[in-house]
């Protein structure tokens, strides 16, 4: 039985002359390879960053391959701490071909770190006694080992400024490199001074014509050009999703790849195309349709909830005109409360159309024509969302949860500000249960519903909770019933009484 090899993989270009699309990002590696080449340049690594399947890993891969030089790839979604990065640079500091000449100059190794936006907590360093003792697997206490992303920020920042090798970080979204508390700047300045940031698009049409055309060649499939072009129309620009449909459409079809088998499959099978925010907002934002609109607001990689936070922040910068404003506050406000009616009520089942009502907030509702190119920005009170929690209260939620300061801080204090704080649907300040179940304070109750501490309201609720709290942990006094002088004399008579056999036996 043949086995079924990925399309993905077997076409996975193996030099730079295979490469379609982001010419000028490729010339700006190869520039920095080149300069490598004279010496350890200032800048000792670059940062890849771009949507998924746009080839950025494939892009390094080729050039390096042309270059001669050897490839470390470390998948940062998989192997996160700081002994796995640190491991992935001593063996691209030390790693040698098996047919390489002595006699010959060392080949350079590409250390390749992709996925690193999915590293999370802060730039805390681990001590090397812990690290050397990771690597070597000495640890005897098995709650002393690296786990999760620990340390690994700060070992990834160590290695871009100690490396003697080329080093390319790959990622979807830098923010998630940078990190969402209030220090991301500090954290992105760092990082900055020592890497240089190439940033990817999607690619064109007819860079997908000519893959998708060298594909089925490659392969032997006949096709027709409509065909092609029907796969392309439905695609967003990912080229690993074009060569995956391509591996779908052969193999259920294999003699002539045709425009009718094309359009069923389209069809039959909804794409689940997730679009980056930026380049999404853009189209969605120039969409002059409610149908075109309600298909991008479904790709947008956003939650609706998300999506009407972004919309209603950009709205005010992008739209000129004060109706257009107007209208698209209309249609927030109304997609806002339908949204909210799913928490309140298990049977409503119209979320997916309220949903939509965000998108046509940003596209129908401006009547002015959009410029040629629009910027929109990332809404600057999501970037200080959570920001101001205590810090203390973080770790202890991550401590109690198991789950990371990054997890906690994105997905779980969300949802208890949304329990507890008296703006939201479901929010009742007063509900103290899970923050005493939790062994929380007073205040950090009150961090938590939003209240500042200054307020006669929030000093009345810390009042309210010290009170509950110090009687559930005050023990409670024993009540012990004196007898009476005769009640003493009948219970001395009792004790006295010899038990009656019952006729069971004991061991002693």
């Amino acid at each position: 039985m043949t086995e079924i090899s990925d399309w993905t993989e077997r076409h996975r270009p193996s030099s730079e002359s295979h490469l379609e699309g982001n010419e000028s990002q490729r010339k700006k590696i190869r520039e920095w390879l080149d300069d490598w080449k004279k010496g350890v340049p200032k800048k000792r690594a670059i940062l890849l960053i771009g949507p998924p399947g746009v080839g950025k890993t494939s892009v390094a891969r080729a050039v390096a391959q042309d270059m001669g030089w050897n490839v470390i790839e470390l998948n940062a979604s998989d192997d996160r701490n700081a002994a796995a990065i640190r491991k992935a640079a001593t063996q691209g500091a030390t790693h040698r071909s098996l047919f390489h000449d002595p006699s010959e100059k060392p080949k350079r190794t590409i250390i390749l770190l992709d996925e690193v936006d999915h590293l999370s907590g802060g730039l805390r360093a681990v001590s090397n006694d812990r690290l050397n003792k990771q690597m070597l697997g000495e640890f005897e206490d098995g709650n002393a080992t690296l786990s999760g992303d620990t340390g690994g920020k700060a070992e990834l920042l160590n290695l871009l400024k100690t490396t003697k090798q080329p080093v390319i970080l790959a990622c979807n979204e830098a923010m998630g490199l940078w990190g969402k508390s209030s220090s991301w700047r500090s954290t992105k300045e760092r990082f900055q001074s020592h890497l240089t940031i190439i940033n990817f698009v999607r690619a064109s049409d007819e860079a997908l014509r000519n893959i998708a055309r060298r594909v089925l060649k490659s392969e032997q499939v006949e096709y027709d050009l409509d065909a092609v072009d029907a796969l392309i129309a439905n695609n967003p620009g990912d080229l690993r999703a074009l060569v995956r449909d391509l591996q779908v459409l052969c193999s259920t079809k294999s003699d002539k790849l045709d425009y009718k088998t094309v359009i069923d499959f389209l069809s039959a099978s909804e794409r689940d195309v997730s679009v980056e925010i930026f380049p999404g907002l853009e189209k969605l934002y120039k969409s002059k349709s409610a149908t075109e609109a309600m298909k991008l607001g479904i790709a947008i990689d956003k939650t609706p909830m998300e999506l009407i936070n972004w919309i209603h922040w950009n709205n005010a910068s992008l739209f000129s005109d004060k109706k257009s404003i107007e209208r698209g506050n209309q249609a927030l406000s109304v997609s806002s409360k339908m949204l909210s009616a799913m928490f309140e009520n298990t049977a409503h089942r119209s979320w997916y159309w309220s949903g939509q009502l965000s998108n046509l907030a940003a596209s129908v509702a401006n009547q002015k024509d959009m410029p040629d190119r629009i910027y929109p920005r990332y809404p600057d009170f999501l970037r200080s969302q959570f920001s101001r929690s205590n810090a203390t209260l973080i770790d202890r939620l991550s401590e109690i949860s198991g789950m990371s300061k990054s997890a906690v801080r994105e997905e779980f204090m969300p949802l208890l500000t949304a329990l507890h704080s008296d703006d939201q649907p479901l929010g009742e300040s007063n509900h103290f249960d899970i923050s005493l179940s939790l062994g929380l304070t007073a205040e950090e109750h009150a961090n938590i519903c939003g209240m500042p501490l200054n307020r006669k309201s929030t000093k009345d609720l810390i009042s309210r909770y010290n009170l509950i709290q110090s009687e559930i942990e005050s023990p409670k006094e024993e009540i012990i019933d004196i007898p009476t002088a005769g009640e003493e004399e009948s219970t001395e008579m009792m004790e006295e009484t010899p038990k009656r056999d019952t006729g069971q036996s004991t061991l002693f």
